[in-house]
């Protein structure tokens, strides 16, 4: 087994789980390898960042007010940044016509692992079971894209 491939593929999908398989074909790596190496680092980073979120939100926020504190201070103007986004306008669109599931399942895997995983767990991070929703979603997400990787563009 190359180790050196399987800690790539790992990596990579701590990261950027969507296209992780991908790089397993050049890589010579077999199937298998490569869906439990890009599932394991998918898993281990949406973890970390799945029960952080609730420390990452806060400590962004404590940031943004000393940084506005600073400001008002040195008698600068604050920046009025939009709060509506086009980019919270989809999330919140794909919240509401997708459901927890869907956000549990797309969010992670089409966006990058942190930022799915912090969006899941500001929507439904109070609920059970929300986590094993993200993995399960990972774990078919991980087969789709292996197969799709090894069947189709090979």
């Amino acid at each position: 087994m190359n180790w050196a491939a399987v800690s790539s593929v790992f990596l990579l999908s701590t990261i950027k789980f969507l296209f992780s398989p991908f790089a397993g074909v050049p890589l010579g790596m077999s199937f298998l390898s490569t869906y439990v190496s890009a599932v394991s680092g998918a898993t281990l980073s949406s973890l970390f960042f799945y029960f952080a979120a609730e420390f990452i939100m806060k400590r962004t926020k404590i940031n943004k007010l000393k940084k506005e504190e600073e400001l008002i201070r040195s008698g600068k103007v604050i920046p009025k940044k939009k709060i509506f986004t086009r980019g919270n306008k989809l999330t919140l669109k794909l919240k509401h016509s997708l459901g927890k599931f869907g956000i549990c399942f797309i969010a992670p895997s089409l966006l990058s692992i942190p930022v799915g995983s912090i969006i899941v767990a500001k929507f439904y991070g109070k609920e059970k079971y929300t986590f094993l929703w993200v993995f399960v979603g990972l774990l078919l997400s991980g087969l789709i894209t292996t197969s799709l990787a090894y069947f189709v563009f090979t």
